[in-house]
């Protein structure tokens, strides 16, 4: 199985939903699917099927989640030593060229990867033409607009 990087805050959020579906999705769904039972013939109880279907959901997603936390590879941002250079993990405060606009963005893995947040993916355009690259440095990246300049302005390791 190929691992998956994933920063420790990533682990943390999977893990608080996948509790989260184990403890307390999961047992709200068996007792309505028992309280509907309850109501006798079930070919024709839409409660009963309703809860029967939340229920094939939830787990699929138990499922997924509790093999992408197989496949993870945990990485502290913190106690990576890179010298400088952009690596995963880290947060960038970068200026568009083009805009004049400051964004800032952390590289993280595929599962925890979030635009609205700043957090972009290890595997997306931008973070492959920045991985490696260090403060000061201008970055061309093509994205569906077209070509784009970043300056990389800092970087953090948190």
């Amino acid at each position: 199985m190929k691992k998956a990087p994933i920063t420790v805050a990533g682990a943390e959020k999977l893990k608080q939903d996948l509790h989260r579906l184990k403890t307390v999705d999961r047992p709200r769904i068996i007792q309505a699917i028992a309280e509907a039972r309850s109501h006798g013939d079930l070919s024709e109880n839409a409660e009963y099927h309703a809860a029967k279907e939340q229920q094939g959901f939830t787990e699929g997603r138990i499922a997924d989640l509790e093999s992408k936390f197989a496949a993870a590879q945990i990485i502290d941002p913190k106690t990576v030593n890179a010298s400088g250079k952009v690596v995963f993990g880290a947060t960038l405060d970068l200026m568009d060229e083009d805009s004049g606009k400051a964004v800032t963005y952390q590289i993280v893995g595929d599962y925890e990867a979030d635009i609205t947040q700043g957090k972009v993916s290890i595997s997306s355009p931008i973070a492959r033409a920045l991985i490696g690259k260090e403060q000061g440095d201008v970055v061309e990246v093509q994205v569906p607009g077209g070509v784009r300049s970043y300056e990389i302005l800092e970087i953090r390791y948190v």
